[in-house]
Order: structure tokens, then sequence, then C-alpha cells
């Protein structure tokens, strides 16, 4: 038989163009890949940095290392969180001399309320001068703690509500608590804020509260729940605005001076970490 018409064995698939050109195809699969990951190094880099400084502005500075761009963005990123807490301290220095310096002509007045001789008079000066001497101190707490910033420790939670019902069952208010949960990790003084806070607004529209424990793998979710009037659907936003307050007047026998639901939110922001 010619040999030139004898039956060619088949060629094996790995011997032809197939595989340099998956070979490269691969490669540039695996570069793209790094390199997108290189590019997007830096800018979640500055969101993560972004978000810690949304909890706390004493976060660490970013470090300023890397490519030239990530450099420059980083050291723009620490400039502006300087300018924000310097900021933040002016206004708090203003704010807490303010009503620092504000106690001292209050406190001259209470005393000259002494001569005035209409009882009736005198009883109404005097709780203004309380209301205005009450906000001064709401103003100065509310300050105080945007400037601090509390360590996180172990602390049952659970023993620490059970102990803010029955101090309040002792002073003859309605409050249960139930549920259970594990120790974890807050800050105690937060945590003891927040939940007093709100307790107390149940307390004052309501006459009574009801405390709840809800223990999952992945958060604990701390109710206070009262059956009071509620809040308005437009105004629920509005409510963990400084010195915003449902009633129309500042007479603190209707309520406090607006900050408790803001600094509840504070509060909860610092012991949840959220």
């Amino acid at each position: 038989m010619d040999p030139r018409f004898q039956k060619r064995p088949p060629r094996p698939w790995f011997g032809g163009p197939l595989v340099p050109l998956t070979f490269q195809l691969i490669s540039l699969v695996i570069a793209a890949w790094y390199g997108a990951k290189l590019l997007s190094r830096p800018i979640q880099r500055l969101s993560d940095a972004a978000e810690r400084l949304s909890e706390n502005l004493d976060s660490p500075p970013l470090d300023e290392s890397g490519p030239r761009e990530a450099r420059q963005a980083a050291h723009t990123f620490n400039k502006m969180q300087r300018r924000i807490i310097e900021q933040v301290q002016q206004r708090s220095r203003m704010l807490g001399a303010v009503s620092h310096d504000l106690r001292t002509p209050l406190s001259r007045l209470k005393l000259r309320l002494e001569q005035i001789e209409d009882d009736k008079l005198q009883g109404q000066m005097r709780q203004d001068l309380d209301d205005m001497i009450g906000m001064l101190d709401a103003t100065l707490t509310y300050l105080h703690e945007q400037r601090t910033s509390e360590a996180r420790q172990w602390m049952d939670v659970q023993a620490l509500v059970e102990s803010l019902s029955e101090n309040a069952q002792d002073q003859g208010a309605e409050v249960q608590a139930s549920g259970h949960c594990v120790p974890l990790q807050v800050q105690p003084m937060a945590l003891r804020s927040c939940i007093n806070n709100l307790m107390d607004n149940a307390l004052r529209y309501a006459g009574q509260a009801l405390i709840t424990l809800e223990d999952s793998r992945g958060q604990l979710v701390i109710r206070v729940i009262d059956h009071g009037p509620g809040i308005a659907e437009d105004k629920r936003e509005a409510v963990f605005e400084p010195f915003f307050r449902l009633e129309g007047s500042r007479n603190r026998n209707s309520g406090g001076v607006g900050l408790g639901m803001t600094i509840a939110r504070r509060r909860r922001n610092a012991w949840a970490g959220s």
C-alpha cells in the first residue's frame, strides 16, 4: 500500500494552538483580577476609614503609604479628619463656655427672686429659671458625652437590665424585665445611659415600661416597650435631633429638654459599634 495513502494517527489535542491560547487567556484573567484587587485596595481602605470615622472621631489615621495616588488620598483623608475634630472641639468649647457662664447670672436671679412678694409670680419665675438651668446642665452633659470615649468591657447585660428594673420598682415605677443573654463586650456607661433614657421616656409618657432581651448568635436586641401615645411617623427621625421636643412648650413637667433620645442614639451607636 502506498505510504501516502496510509491513515495518519490523530494529532493530540494538546499539541495544537489551543494550549497557548488557553494559557494566555488564563494568565490574562489572573492578571486582570490581581490588578483590580490592587486598584480597589486603596478605595476599600478609604471606605473602612470613613466607616470608623463615622463611629469615632478619634479613630486612628490612615497609613500614608503605597502608590502616589493612594498616599495623596490618605493624606487628604487624614487632613479632613483633623479639621473635623478641630471644628467639633471648637464648637464644644464654645457651647460649654456659654452654658457654664450663663449659670452665674441665672443663680443670681434665683437669689433675687426671694425679694418678690407675689408668691404666684415668684413660683412661675423660679420654675422658668429651673428649666433654663436644667437645659444648661443637660447641654453640658451632652457635650461631655460627645467628647469622651469609653473602653469596651465584658459585662453581664442581663444583670444590668434587671438591676435598672429593680431600682425603678423601688421608686414606685412599673418596670418589668424579661429575656436572657450571655455576657458580652460593651461600653458600660453608654449602655446604661441609653437604657435609662429610653426607660425614663416610657415612664414619662406611658407610666410603665417593659425591657426585653433577645439574644441571637449574631446580635443582642434590647427593646424598651411601652403603650404610650407613640410618635407620628413624620417625627420619628426628628426626635433624635438635639433639643427637639414633641411638646410645643419647654415645660419640664411635660417632658425633658429634648436631649434624651439624642443621647440614647449616640450611646447605642457607641456600645453597639453600629
